[in-house]
């Protein structure tokens, strides 16, 4: 059996062409699949019932199952756990914002960067997600937006779920580039967020892709030394090589890049590390997301308390940095990353 779900129209094409099936078909069964939520060829009332039949004897419509799910109390947030035929399992989060829906998708199973702070890390990576992978994950809250919240759908995207997407380059660009098309999600680029803890190369190499999504550091320390013990790959691509990554893409896409700051008590939070972080903001089209550290329970971290929070906050808003916190959200039902998918290892 072929797996169709995450070709695009023409790999599409080419997949139907033995079946002597005219090219306008494949976009049918693109909407179908990608917008109407069909997971095999039986609910396709547009093409007749010999070509369903034909059609479902050697192709599948391949989509994850819903192994668990998690909404919170205040209904703004809910947490799927999402499994593919091999059983590998990802985490996918829906966030209702004052704006819209935002989702925030998966690029792989697990992590192997080994951030300090960071759930998705605890039992390394399994594998890469492949772009229909990616964007199952999107069409499956689509999906449960149109079953349970009549007329909503999927506004903006964050990749910030598990996985570093830079290191799935190839795939991750092919999933921008699907969803993007007009029978899927037809997502806009600039309502999309890439988030990455600074793979330099492919810094580079997204700044020339044509795509004008935002882009996301995960910087969490202002010098070297407190950025190599947080964050390992900051042993492979220095600081300095991050930040000169992150100036060529705003200058390139005219983007403002954002650098994520995870707030530790007493250990980057101080105002040694708000001065650095502020001469490092100095002559960038830029802005800092503070977040105050998500509990695990497998790592010793702690969050500040919210005067210390207000403090650095106002410390950068005073020396002209543009910066926010992140509104906590899901935080009663292990929204944080990798939590859900940790528990079900687990158990």
């Amino acid at each position: 059996m072929i797996d169709i779900f995450g070709m695009t129209l023409d790999e599409l094409q080419a997949a139907l062409a033995p079946y002597k099936v005219q090219k306008f078909r494949a976009k049918q069964i693109a909407q179908w699949m990608y917008q109407r939520g069909a997971r095999d060829f039986a609910a396709m009332t547009n093409l007749s019932k010999q070509l369903r039949e034909t059609l479902s004897a050697d192709l599948v419509i391949g989509r994850p199952k819903i192994k668990d799910r998690l909404d919170s109390q205040d209904g703004h947030t809910t947490k799927f756990l999402l499994e593919y035929a091999d059983g590998t399992a990802v985490e996918t989060v829906l966030m209702r914002q004052p704006y819209g829906n935002s989702i925030c998708v998966s690029t792989q199973a697990g992590c192997n960067m080994g951030c300090a702070f960071c759930a998705s890390t605890l039992h390394g990576m399994a594998r890469d997600l492949s772009k229909g992978e990616i964007l199952a994950q999107a069409v499956t809250i689509e999906d449960m937006l149109r079953e349970e919240e009549a007329g909503a759908k999927v506004d903006t995207m964050v990749i910030m779920g598990s996985g570093e997407p830079l290191m799935n380059y190839d795939n991750v660009i092919a999933f921008l580039r699907l969803i993007h098309e007009d029978y899927t999600l037809g997502m806009g680029y600039r309502n999309i967020t890439l988030s990455t803890s600074g793979i330099v190369p492919n810094m580079l190499r997204l700044a020339e892709e044509g795509m004008p999504i935002s882009l996301s550091v995960s910087l969490h320390a202002p010098n070297q030394e407190l950025r190599s013990q947080l964050m390992p790959i900051n042993r492979k691509y220095p600081l300095v090589d991050v930040i000169a990554a992150a100036k060529n893409y705003a200058d390139k896409t005219k983007r403002r890049v954002t650098y994520e700051y995870i707030l530790i008590d007493h250990l980057n939070d101080g105002e040694e590390q708000a001065r650095e972080l502020t001469a490092l903001m100095k002559g960038q089209l830029a802005s800092v997301n503070l977040i105050p550290i998500n509990p695990v329970v497998e790592r010793n971290l702690m969050r500040p308390s919210k005067a210390r929070i207000d403090w650095f906050e106002k410390y950068l808003m005073d020396h002209h940095v543009n910066v926010t916190v992140r509104r906590e959200m899901g935080v009663d039902i292990q929204a944080a990353c990798g939590q859900l998918r940790n528990k079900h290892l687990k158990d």
